[in-house]
């Protein structure tokens, strides 16, 4: 089971992590993963020899069907698909989530090409357009520590998970908001084995905790795989 963010050793292995830059906000993750001591380096990522030097992903928040056509032109789909199935840790965020479930509802014309991985389905731009963007303070699981710990999550065109489709997927994080007639809450960030989906955008505050999540999660993981191959 993957551990807290607050479980980190000083002498823990250091990891290099990509931050897929074919569009949106990556600059911002890059950032925030150079101030983490665990890692050793963070870079860009836009050509798919690129992607096999890192030890895990984040893809970003942005447009999901221009990133799509930007990496099947770029010769990276194929290749992101394969670096998710093999089971290194990938992180989506907003679009980037997207981009990782198994299924989109609420597409553009044409459908939308998915990288895969997440066992969820996810509803496209549910709040509306870029002025309908807000702030919410959530709970979210392994990360925030009580009822006055929360972390604020930012939504900008924001996607939401409507289905999970399988039992491997946990939910992390909930929005209480208002659907039609009912008051759901909505799921906004999910775990499933070395894979996290977030709907909002972590790289947008100064909250760095979802971040060392994913460094820990990234741990963890291979740890598992050097303990499998003893």
């Amino acid at each position: 089971m993957v551990h807290t963010y607050n479980d980190f050793q000083q002498d823990q292995p250091r990891f290099k992590f990509g931050v897929l830059a074919l569009q949106g906000a990556f600059q911002e993750h890059i950032h925030i993963l150079q101030n983490i001591s665990q890692v050793s380096s963070a870079i860009p990522i836009r050509k798919a020899e690129q992607l096999e030097t890192v030890d895990a992903l984040i893809i970003p928040g942005g447009e999901s069907t221009t990133m799509a056509l930007i990496a099947e032109r770029s010769g990276l789909m194929d290749p992101l698909r394969k670096f998710v199935r093999s089971g290194k840790p990938t992180w989506g965020t907003c679009a980037g989530m997207i981009l990782l479930a198994s299924e989109a509802n609420k597409v553009k014309k044409g459908g939308q090409d998915l990288i895969g991985g997440l066992n969820i389905t996810v509803n496209r731009n549910q709040f509306g357009s870029q002025i309908d963007s807000f702030e919410s303070l959530l709970h979210i699981k392994h990360i925030t520590t009580s009822s006055d710990d929360l972390f604020p999550a930012i939504f900008i065109r924001a996607p939401i998970i409507s289905s999970i489709n399988s039992s491997s997927v946990e939910v992390l994080a909930q929005l209480e908001h208002d659907v039609g007639e009912t008051n759901t809450p909505l799921i906004v960030a999910v775990r499933q084995g070395s894979l996290l989906g977030t709907a909002f955008h972590p790289e947008l505050t100064n909250d760095d905790r979802i971040h060392k999540y994913f460094v820990q999660l990234t741990q963890d993981h291979y740890n598992t795989e050097k303990g499998r191959n003893k």
